[in-house]
């Protein structure tokens, strides 16, 4: 599903849209809740990558380092929730309005570079994160969505070429639960990238059947460029 062609992974551009002036930000209680969450699974944070310019929604990713029982960075949205996203009337009931995303990386990593094969999962976050505002559409569990009609990959040093989200687990392996203080539900999602292969397989079999494919150790997502494909063998 070619959702981001008009994306490049350089200069991407947002689409244009009615210039109704609406932000979309959490209010100080709102934040001081969410940070007060993510702090109690994650511990300090250690940087936050504050949006400069925001056209839209305030889009902020937070990081929290490795450490040695989580020897991995953690990298999470604070902002896509403040929208609520358009989802289909006959799910309303399941309370998936709301989201943020969640991406784990190893722990050498050049997090802090602008170099495209060290940012662009932080660029595909803030690219997932504002699509359903731009789009008027939403994401959630067993979306797939890919980087282009072309299939160009992420980056020269890393073949995926599309995403896959999945609910996100804390460090303890258990789901991320967290409620405003209005009681309004955030889902978060953690991007698990894949090869085009991989999307292919997905989209013709489902999440389940992907998913049982691949190895334990890739079962948490932390990115690993060098991961084999869970994709079908291609016939010589």
């Amino acid at each position: 599903m070619g959702l981001f062609d008009r994306f490049k992974k350089k200069t991407p551009a947002a689409p244009e849209q009615p210039e109704t002036g609406t932000m979309y930000v959490y209010s100080e209680e709102e934040l001081r809740a969410y940070e007060d969450f993510l702090s109690s699974r994650y511990g300090k944070f250690d940087r936050i990558f504050h949006e400069i310019v925001s056209p839209d929604i305030h889009l902020d990713v937070i990081v929290i380092h490795p450490t040695k029982e989580h020897p991995f960075y953690k990298l999470i949205t604070m902002g896509m929730g403040a929208y609520r996203m358009q989802v289909p009337g006959e799910l309303r009931e399941y309370e998936l309005e709301r989201a943020e995303l969640v991406t784990y990386l190893p722990a050498d990593w050049q997090v802090y570079s602008d170099k495209e094969w060290d940012y662009w999962p932080i660029r595909w976050m803030k690219i997932l994160a504002r699509y359903p505002l731009e789009a008027e559409t939403w994401l959630g569990l067993g979306h797939t969505v890919s980087t282009s009609a072309e299939d160009d990959a992420v980056a020269e040093n890393a073949g995926f070429t599309g995403f896959l989200l999945l609910n996100a687990l804390g460090l303890d392996r258990e789901p991320l639960d967290f409620r405003l203080p209005s009681g309004e539900r955030v889902n978060f999602y953690q991007m698990l990238p894949l090869y085009p292969e991989e999307v292919c397989f997905k989209l013709e079999h489902g999440i389940e059947a992907l998913m049982e494919r691949f190895g334990e150790e890739d079962r948490f997502p932390v990115i690993n460029i060098h991961r084999k494909s869970y994709g079908p063998e291609k016939q010589p």
